[in-house]
This record gives structure tokens, sequence and C-alpha cells, in this order.
């Protein structure tokens, strides 16, 4: 399928799944999420949610709490409000490029302050 096209649902999909959590959702945790980014195979048989949370939780447990107990939730919700022939089955990923990039940003920060004395 074109990768444009591809893009185009993806963005979709993570605008609808950002607007679910933020306005319609009554989980704490579905409150609690920050779409990051969502990628969408060729065959559209599947979306990858890649997102980030401020709760205090282990990452794997988040994650298979929301494939295993939310993700049928939203594809339904999804499939009402994007009009596409199959909507794709979706699988959490949590992202963990934020907390990377802060990591990153303190070592720098550390190098300065070593360099400033």
């Amino acid at each position: 399928m074109n990768q444009i096209k591809l893009k185009r649902i993806g963005s979709e999909i993570a605008q609808e799944l950002s607007n679910i959590c933020a306005l319609e959702a009554h989980d704490s945790i579905l409150k609690t999420l920050t779409i990051t980014g969502v990628v969408v195979t060729n065959d559209l048989s599947l979306a990858r949610v890649y997102f980030t949370s401020v709760l205090d939780m282990d990452h794997k447990k988040l994650e298979h709490e929301l494939n295993d107990e939310t993700a049928g939730y939203l594809r339904t919700k999804i499939a009402n409000r994007i009009e596409i022939r199959h909507t794709p089955s979706i699988r959490f990923i949590y992202d963990n490029s934020i907390a990377y990039g802060d990591k990153i940003e303190k070592i720098i920060d550390k190098i300065h302050d070593k360099d400033s004395e």
C-alpha cells in the first residue's frame, strides 16, 4: 500500500486515540496516556500505538493491561470514527524515547557543569 496513505491512516488513528483518551475515557489509565505515534502495517492488519504515561507503573505491566483490556474497546471506537474498510488491531508499545532523551540531556548537563569548574 502507498506509504503516504499508511501515514495518513496512522495519523488519523493517533488523533482519534488521543481524543478518546483525553476526553471520553472513564479509565484512569487511559487519561494518563500520551500517544506519541502510530505505525500501521502495509496490509492494515496491525497498528502499533506508541505511548508514554505519567503513571509510576512498570512499563511492561502497563502495556500488558492496555493490550489485554482496552485495545478492543479502542478499536471499536476508532472503527466508528474513521472510514476505512478494515480497522487494524491495536497493539500498545511503550515509547521510551522521551526517557532516553532526558537521560542524554542530564549527561550533557553534567559534562557542561564539569567544564565550567
